[in-house]
């Protein structure tokens, strides 16, 4: 074995083991990252994908990387210990999760202007990430009604209407959008009620409340924080998920996830 693939085995191996067993091993992850050679890299990724027998999506950006995928358990760690070779995504933070079949039907690699989009160009996540929160604290903070500052705390729901239906902390700010672009004009007609409390934004994966904090932040909303790694790492940090109802809406054939992170 040569060096490359001396440190592409110890990348498999330093992926996150699954305790349960399952026919399909299922990934969420993103991050904020330069990416100047984004045509190039999707081409890449779609031929080693699809080699992979993965399913499911990956979106690439000038500001990063997005994914969703499943397949077979080795299949898709080795293919993540590939990707992870590259070290703008060196120790990329994945959220996994099991199914007895794949919840996607396709394999989808694209380029796009944004991985999630806002129309805010003067957002950069690469260049600057919000403040965030661990789901222990946060819980802790749920509990107590407070954050360690005194302040109460303000849960701001950034996903579309139709997933907060499904699921979502009690109590949480939920301004309906339809879209995640609506976010900053629905921040402008309601910035007036987040100015005495400690914000805390969240959404599914992380990667919307990560833009939306820093955009509340540039529009002079005081004390905001993002909930890091989103609803599904809440999930599986906390076990039983105190202080939410409902379920988590996923967009694969899944449709929503309960708090141990299986589909209902």
């Amino acid at each position: 074995m040569d060096h490359s693939e001396g440190r592409a085995a110890e990348r498999r191996d330093a992926l996150p083991t699954i305790g349960a067993v399952s026919a399909v091993l299922i990934v969420a992850a993103y991050r904020f990252v330069d990416l100047d050679d984004g045509p190039a890299l999707r081409e890449r990724l779609h031929a080693s994908a699809a080699a992979a027998g993965l399913r499911g999506t990956v979106l690439l950006a000038p500001e990063g990387i997005n994914l969703f995928l499943a397949g077979d358990n080795a299949a898709l760690r080795g293919w993540l210990g590939s990707l992870c070779e590259d070290t703008r995504l060196s120790g990329l933070e994945m959220k996994f999760s099991h199914a007895d079949a794949p919840p996607f039907r396709h394999l989808r690699v694209k380029f796009k202007r944004e991985i999630i989009r806002m129309n805010q160009p003067t957002v950069r996540p690469a260049a600057h990430r919000a403040p965030t929160v661990d789901a222990a604290t946060l819980s802790r903070w749920l509990a107590q009604g407070r954050c360690d500052e005194g302040r109460p705390v303000l849960m701001l729901d950034t996903r579309n209407g139709f997933e907060v239906d499904v699921g979502a902390f009690d109590g949480a700010i939920d301004w309906r959008l339809s879209k995640f672009s609506d976010f900053p004009a629905a921040l402008q007609a309601h910035r007036h009620e987040l100015q005495d409390a400690t914000v805390v934004s969240y959404c599914t994966g992380g990667i919307r409340c990560e833009k939306a904090a820093l955009w509340m932040a540039e529009a002079g909303v005081p004390h905001v924080l993002q909930l890091d790694g989103g609803i599904l790492k809440y999930f599986e940090a906390t076990g039983d998920a105190p202080h939410w109802h409902g379920e988590c809406f996923v967009f694969d054939e899944r449709e929503a996830l309960d708090v141990s992170l299986q589909a209902r």
